[in-house]
């Protein structure tokens, strides 16, 4: 069972979220201040604080009618377009500014649009669990040499997929 956060459940939940949110801030300062561990704001402020935050600006009125995609376009093609007009240039460190700008730029864009998919990809057929699992299926059904050639088989085929 996953373990609560320790943040979430603080009694100064809200006061640590401040302080998450305030940039100037160090991590080690609220961690000493709250009596909590580094590793626990850390996953706190990746985990839970964004969403809090998101609930936050979209209740914001002065956010209300900001179309995000269409600002996260706009940058990016305003950066794109000082990138075309520094390359004529020869100063490499305005170019890699604007490259990078431009990058980060076209990656939010990317996710945005759901064109970036960032989802951790687990390969099951190379886990020693699955090895082992595979193993002992086999192994079981020695004794059955038709049903073991049916199963391996049919693992074959869905390991190729």
């Amino acid at each position: 069972m996953p373990r609560t956060c320790t943040v979430c459940a603080h009694e100064e939940g809200e006061a640590i979220n401040k302080a998450l949110s305030d940039p100037s801030r160090a991590m080690s300062k609220i961690a000493a201040e709250y009596r909590v561990s580094e590793d626990a704001l850390s996953r706190h402020k990746a985990n839970h604080l964004l969403p809090e935050m998101r609930d936050k600006l979209a209740s914001d009125p002065e956010l209300r009618g900001v179309d995000i995609l269409a600002e996260v376009k706009s940058l990016y093609q305003r950066m794109k377009g000082h990138l075309e007009a520094v390359e004529t240039t020869e100063n490499w460190q305005a170019i890699k500014a604007f490259h990078s700008e431009a990058r980060q730029d076209l990656e939010l864009l990317a996710k945005l649009l759901g064109k970036l998919d960032e989802r951790p990809q687990v390969n099951i057929l190379v886990s020693p669990e699955w090895i082992a699992a595979r193993a002992a299926v086999l192994e079981a059904l020695a004794p059955h040499p038709e049903a073991r050639a049916a199963v391996a088989g049919r693992l074959l085929q869905l390991e190729g997929e």
